[in-house]
């Protein structure tokens, strides 16, 4: 969000939800690019107390379409990545909970792509900051293309998407200059913090040992949201998705991250690509952690906020 200048009453900026300034009444005003005055742009329509957001509501599409067509300076989110084809095999069938083949038929190899990639770094960044690492993992079933996107941690910074571009614009280079790059330990990020009480949970696991991984091959995956299966009867189950790497999870510490990034900026590309033409084929066992509408009604907060965790019990 831009802010105008505080010298000129009159002006108005060009991004979506501005604040505008009008002559003579001393207070900034929320406006769309249209100019109409707005109440807020954090809260989006919903069906409903808990969702889904509704495409009705035009702020949020504005400010949506708008941050989707930011290219100058590139506030792309995981731009820089690394990749490898393998396969999927079922050891253990769901068939109880889902219909889905991939999900439900063992023994059956099956062909996916996995795309690892930090968040906050442009396409020209290095491997090796403390950033969050994204995990998504696109299955070629026979039922089509199933894609599973998360990171390599289990939790998210805010609850409402309509806050993700403001997000973004916190993590991301600054525009009057263009840097940092690939950090988040400057002003805006923390500006946004300390106003988003609900992205606490999120910052301590980004200031801990997960974001400097040793190696991607060592990172853990998550889908953070919650997901609902449907068997055969129509009968519901909610499922969040969890890779274990089979190397374990190992991190460096600090300095090691600092030395890597000063000695080889394709580090983790670079250990990626060596693991798999030497056919040390990095591996992951998926893990399935369900729970009926009754144990969801019975958590203190609504297992719909992604800045949660559902307990193992």
């Amino acid at each position: 969000m831009k802010r105008s200048s505080k010298s000129n009453p009159d002006q108005t900026t060009g991004q979506g939800g501005e604040l505008q300034q009008q002559a003579g009444a001393g207070h900034p005003q929320l406006t769309t690019q249209q100019g109409i005055v707005i109440p807020d742009n954090q809260n989006s329509l919903r069906a409903g107390a808990r969702g889904p957001s509704l495409l009705e509501d035009f702020i949020l599409r504005e400010k949506i379409t708008h941050f989707d067509h930011e290219r100058i300076p590139e506030r792309i989110v995981h731009a820089r990545g690394s990749g490898a084809h393998g396969h999927f095999v079922l050891s253990k069938s769901l068939k109880k909970y889902t219909t889905a083949k991939v999900l439900g038929e063992t023994g059956v190899k099956v062909p996916v792509f996995v795309r690892f990639s930090t968040v906050a770094g442009g396409a020209g960044s290095v491997d090796t900051p403390r950033d969050v690492r994204g995990f998504a993992i696109k299955f070629y079933t026979e039922e089509g293309n199933w894609d599973l996107v998360g990171n390599n941690i289990p939790v998210f910074f805010i609850q409402d998407a309509m806050k993700f571009p403001d997000l973004v614009h916190a993590v991301k280079m600054e525009p009057d200059r263009g840097f940092p790059q690939a950090a988040s330990a400057h002003d805006t990020f923390w500006d946004f913090v300390s106003l988003m009480p609900e992205t606490m949970h999120m910052v301590m696991w980004a200031m801990s040992d997960r974001t400097i991984p040793r190696s991607l091959r060592m990172i853990e995956g998550f889908g953070v949201h919650s997901f609902r299966l449907i068997n055969d009867k129509g009968e519901s189950t909610f499922v969040k998705f969890h890779w274990r790497p089979q190397l374990g999870i190992q991190s460096n510490v600090w300095d090691e991250a600092a030395k890597l990034q000063s000695a080889d900026n394709d580090y983790h590309r670079r250990d990626l690509f060596e693991a798999v033409e030497a056919g040390n084929f990095p591996a992951w066992d998926l893990f399935v952690q369900l729970f009926t509408q009754e144990q969801a009604d019975q958590l203190p907060y609504d297992h719909l906020d992604a800045t949660k965790l559902i307990p193992k019990r």
